[in-house]
């Protein structure tokens, strides 16, 4: 076992102090309970932990999207509470992730078991669970609230599918950019593979990420390459609201600063003459860098051990 950094840094992380005993339990595999005399495992503090987050979340996602109805709230639901989503929460837990924190036995430790997917979300779970034992709903709630609001987000941004490889191709499809490509790359002896994924979409590789399965390396590229996609989207649109602002800034000024041709004088017709060849440029090009700043500144439920 590697050297176990501070648990105050956890329960940092978490927002919570917790009994130092039941805190152990909930971090105790059943691996490791095994080959210790037959210790309490964290088994069913994650029985407890998956309903109060279940919970939590549901009632999150109710209340988030009022005209969404049953099925999709379901599916919703299912994108946000899963082994893959709960992993990720454990690994960016703190500044150590979780994984430094696990109890586990010789053949866990031995495969890698610390950044292992199925159990770092029992885990993560178990700990919920804890907090619900010893807080009750409220604290429980706000704890989720911290880790999992997030999560939430980004799995509204997801199509159809709820899920990042479909919800790209969809993307890709509409964008007329064809069907999205992957390229994987595999590490490490049999026992404890890594892959690499990248996601190529147009000629254009996003991702560059890693996951313990196939299939999680490529969600992980898949998603990188839609949040780039998106952010690109939207910097355009940005630019061109921009563009647009400016432009009709500047015509708006020649036009007020031209208005002398309407009064009828000949002194009246010399003046929006001048105004059009001095003031008015002066003021149009005030306009459009106006509106340039202005632009510029806005801005699986699968699991086994």
């Amino acid at each position: 076992m590697t050297e176990r950094p501070p648990v105050s840094d956890l329960e940092a992380a978490l927002g919570v102090t917790l009994d130092p005993q039941r805190l152990e339990q909930a971090l105790t595999h059943r691996s490791y309970a095994y080959e210790n005399g037959g210790l309490p495992t964290n088994e069913r503090l994650e029985f407890l932990g998956d309903s109060v987050l279940g919970l939590v979340v549901t009632t999150a996602l109710y209340h988030q999207h009022p005209g969404l109805p049953e099925g999709r709230l379901a599916k919703l639901r299912a994108s946000v509470v899963n082994s893959r989503a709960l992993a990720d929460v454990a690994r960016e837990l703190g500044p150590h992730g979780l994984g430094p924190y696990l109890l586990l036995g010789r053949g866990e430790e031995s495969t890698g078991g610390r950044d292992k997917e199925s159990i770092l979300a029992d885990t993560l779970e178990a700990i919920i669970g804890a907090i619900y034992l010893e807080y009750g709903l409220k604290t429980a709630a706000e704890v989720v609230h911290n880790l999992f609001d997030p999560v939430m987000a980004r799995a509204a941004q997801l199509g159809a599918g709820l899920d990042w490889k479909t919800s790209l191709q969809e993307l890709t499809a509409a964008r007329g950019l064809g069907v999205p490509e992957y390229d994987i790359e595999q590490t490490g002896p049999d026992h404890a593979k890594t892959f690499t994924a990248w996601a190529v979409v147009a000629g254009v590789r996003h991702g560059g990420v890693q996951g313990r399965t196939k299939k999680e390396a490529e969600q992980r590229a898949a998603q990188a390459a839609f949040l780039a996609l998106t952010e690109e989207k939207d910097q355009e649109r940005d630019g061109a609201g921009s563009d647009v602002s400016g432009t009709d800034g500047a015509d708006a000024s020649a036009r007020d600063n031209g208005s002398g041709r309407d009064n009828g004088s000949g002194r009246g017709n010399g003046s929006a003459r001048a105004g059009a060849a001095g003031g008015g440029e002066v003021s149009a090009q005030d306009a459009a860098s106006s509106a340039v700043s202005s632009g510029a500144a806005s801005g699986t439920d699968g699991r086994g051990d």
